[in-house]
């Protein structure tokens, strides 16, 4: 048993640990407000981008033998390149291990089908917890750890080297994995296929029927412009996300692990407290006893 003084050392500990995940926990609250303001922002552009190239590419049809080699893709699915993204930094809950166990299914999954696997991974987190059974097919680090706010330039630095890849040949379809943000407690690790790009249905209306667009220049022409544009901008979409559904994951494991410590304190103070009174009435028992022997 655990003498008072080494119990009155650890409430002492487990003091100063809630201290900083109270001290976490607001800190996250300060920065989910401006990171989810940023994604819930950038929302509205990203889907009126698929809009469009859904559109231009309906205009297009089934006969993609002239459309650009982003939208029409290579002719084979044999090579797949996963993007995933995830956090620098820890101490967030399941957050991390939530999209890289999507991203490592998916790649068990393509690699059982006999397809070749190439990772690029956006963050240490995932590249930690991918390291160790995919250490031979995994890209080098893409490291925003000196970034403090994800800009559009970080997602385009990732859109040419992903653009540069296809170019090159390396690959023929590219799946990017990242956490939709929808509140503090819920974060959706999402998979999304960026090259060739998935085109959405678009629902025509009823009295849109018999409606036609000219499209000026063509229809490949626009798409030879706007495919290499909607990668870098679904990439930022995917970095904003994921800094919302960061921030809203650490908030919630901070709280929960302030609520934890606070828990531990009530339970140490407790055995503290009962340890100290059975001390004390051993003492006056014992000078009890003494009395009754003089």
């Amino acid at each position: 048993m655990a003498s008072l003084k080494d119990l009155r050392n650890r409430i002492a500990s487990v003091k100063a640990t809630q201290k900083i995940t109270k001290a976490m926990q607001m800190v996250a609250a300060a920065k989910l407000r401006r990171a989810q303001t940023a994604a819930e922002a950038a929302r509205p552009y990203s889907q009126r981008m698929d809009a469009v190239m859904a559109n231009i590419a309906g205009a297009i049809g089934d006969d993609k033998s002239s459309a650009p080699k982003l939208l029409a893709g290579t002719g084979s699915d044999q090579t797949h390149l996963l993007i995933i993204a995830t956090a620098e930094r820890g101490l967030c809950g399941g957050f991390n291990s939530s999209i890289a166990r999507l991203g490592r299914d998916h790649a068990r999954e393509l690699m059982a089908a006999g397809k070749t696997v190439k990772i690029l991974c956006v963050g240490k987190k995932g590249a930690d917890v991918l390291r160790s059974e995919f250490d031979d097919i995994m890209l080098p680090l893409v490291d925003l750890r000196e970034v403090k706010n994800v800009g559009y330039n970080n997602a385009s630095d990732i859109a040419h080297q992903v653009l540069a890849m296809f170019s090159a040949e390396e690959f023929d379809v590219a799946t990017l994995f990242y956490s939709e943000f929808q509140s503090v407690i819920s974060q959706v690790p999402t998979a999304q296929q960026i090259i060739p790009p998935s085109i959405p249905e678009v629902e025509e209306e009823a009295d849109s029927a018999s409606t036609f667009y000219d499209y000026e220049p063509d229809e490949n022409e626009i798409l030879a412009d706007l495919l290499p544009s909607n990668v870098t901008v679904q990439i930022f979409r995917a970095l904003l996300e994921n800094a919302a559904s960061e921030q809203g994951a650490r908030m919630s494991a901070m709280d929960n692990a302030t609520r934890n410590a606070g828990e531990m304190i009530d339970k140490l103070t407790r055995d503290f407290n009962r340890q100290r009174q059975a001390q004390i009435t051993t003492e006056l028992i014992e000078i009890i006893a003494g009395a009754e022997a003089l």
